[in-house]
């Protein structure tokens, strides 16, 4: 397969928004593969999907590309990528790309629509401080080399803030800085949810800004709502009963459960690095 050496980060989307119903484009369209993601840990590939005219740029993460984890089991990463999905869409916050699987030229696979990015949103940064500045969240101290240490910050955003929210009920392993996508419409999205859905605390981020904190009253209106989806009847239960096993649904529920009966952002639990490394 021919690809070249990058694609450009999250470039074109043709015919198609973020915000149009893309299911039966991503799920029946037909996928042509233009390139890989070589920076990606698991196979990535750029591809663009057509159907009926619309066309739409797209990543496919075929299974059989995917590493073996020593934590998660074989051939299950598309999967968690979807079940992200619906998790982010029973929230009614959007934060997760459109996701779905389907068959492609190297297998089954999880298949995610390109988001453009605008360069201009500044989400994460290093300072020379002890404190952040208003409007920053402190994330933790940094070796920047040469024996120094600079302070790691996260924008007070609400988006962050929703997102955090949203990666502590789907218990995500891994949010670095480049799996945030800010777009020029204002939106942020948030990718590659491979390692989510442990029944196993694995919560490792960069958004720990509001540990301990209280949830906002939306926060809080948001989880309840998933807890009734997540119910024995509860129509995301269903969707999930197809993507994770029963016990990684039970620690959904439990999740769920532990940030409504605390109120508050969770905090490191000290038994799992709490920060992804590198953080972009």
């Amino acid at each position: 397969m021919s690809a070249p050496e990058r694609i450009p980060p999250r470039s074109v989307t043709t015919g198609a928004t973020p915000t149009e119903p893309l299911a039966d484009v991503l799920t029946e369209g037909e996928l042509t593969v233009r390139g890989r993601i070589r920076e990606a840990s698991n196979a990535a590939l750029y591809c663009t999907v057509s159907r009926d005219g619309r066309e739409a740029a797209c990543i496919y993460k075929p299974v059989a590309g995917e590493r073996p984890l020593w934590d998660f089991p074989d051939g299950t990463l598309a999967q968690r990528e979807v079940a992200a999905y619906e998790v982010s869409e029973a929230t009614g916050w959007g934060l997760v790309p459109p996701t779905v699987m389907r068959d492609g030229p190297y297998g089954e696979g999880m298949c995610q629509l390109w988001i453009d990015v605008t360069p201009e949103s500044e989400l994460l940064a290093l300072v020379d401080a002890e404190e952040p500045e208003p409007g920053w969240k402190a994330i933790g101290f940094a070796e920047v080399g040469e024996g120094r240490t600079a302070l790691l910050v996260h924008a007070d955003d609400e988006r962050l803030r929703r997102l955090a929210v949203l990666d502590a009920v789907i218990n995500n392993a891994d949010r670095k800085g480049g799996h945030l996508l800010p777009t020029v419409e204002g939106r942020l999205y948030g990718i590659d949810h491979g390692v989510t859905f442990n029944a196993e605390n694995k919560l490792r981020t960069l958004l720990w800004g509001w540990a301990g904190q209280p949830l906002t009253d939306e926060a809080v209106e948001v989880l309840t709502a998933l807890k009734e989806a997540l119910g024995e009847s509860g129509a995301l239960s269903a969707r999930l009963a197809t993507l994770i096993t029963p016990v990684e649904i039970d620690a959904t529920r439990a999740r769920v459960d532990a940030l409504l009966a605390s109120g508050k952002h969770p905090e490191p639990s000290g038994e799992w690095p709490a920060i992804p490394w590198p953080p972009v």
